[in-house]
């Protein structure tokens, strides 16, 4: 099983939303079974998913003490991807959770506070020695300040070619539990999130094997 952990110190990011579409981009893809852990004291991803109709992807409760065990139990029980949502602060659980992670994914707003807070998850990623890479989200379509903020991040690490826009669908989808990729399977966000799902499945298996 391969874990990917969405870790960001900023808040409001988009790491449950992304959290719910991947793993559902990854099963409509047959890349499953995919398991769920919420992490954050909010389990905004718990309610999300209690309230989907859907069989898949799965959910796992999780405590930072079970952390190892747990994962190796949903490894065993034939998941191949479980994807993790952490709270926006840069604790020593996250920090545990990290090291777990075969990649982390770090959502970024295009905004100057947010590019500033960016250096806290990516010393967390490279003091775990764990692969990452980081995703633009909440961008305005052809705003040149997500090309500055790519080319910004891209100083740091890998920057993710999807963007993932910001649009009323990613939040009107998910209160009834669903996702763009059930609302919406033709449109531009579904387009965006199975073009982000591509990208981070070929680091993990390329970053695997590298290891």
């Amino acid at each position: 099983m391969k874990t990917l952990v969405l870790a960001s110190q900023k808040g409001g990011v988009g790491k449950t939303t992304l959290a719910a579409h991947l793993a559902v981009a990854a099963e409509k893809a047959g890349d499953g079974p995919c398991v769920l852990i919420d992490t954050d004291p909010q389990a905004s991803l718990a309610a999300w998913w209690n309230g989907r109709k859907a069989d898949t992807p799965a959910f796992a409760p999780v405590t930072p003490q079970e952390l190892t065990r747990k994962l190796e139990a949903l490894s065993q029980a034939g998941y191949a991807y479980a994807f993790i949502d952490t709270p926006p602060a840069i604790t020593e659980s996250i920090r545990a959770w990290v090291a777990q992670a075969d990649f982390v994914l770090i959502p970024t707003r295009p905004s100057p506070l947010d590019l500033r807070a960016v250096g806290s998850t990516v010393e967390l990623a490279l003091t775990a020695n764990r692969p990452f890479a980081f995703v633009v989200t909440q961008a305005k379509p052809n705003s040149r300040l997500t090309v500055q903020a790519m080319a910004a991040l891209s100083v740091h690490g890998v920057v993710s070619p999807a963007i993932v826009h910001d649009r009323v669908d990613y939040a009107a989808s998910m209160i009834d539990g669903r996702t763009v990729l059930e609302t919406d399977p033709k449109g531009r966000s579904a387009a965006e999130i199975i073009e982000l799902w591509s990208f981070v499945k070929a680091r993990m298996n390329e970053d695997k094997k590298s290891r």
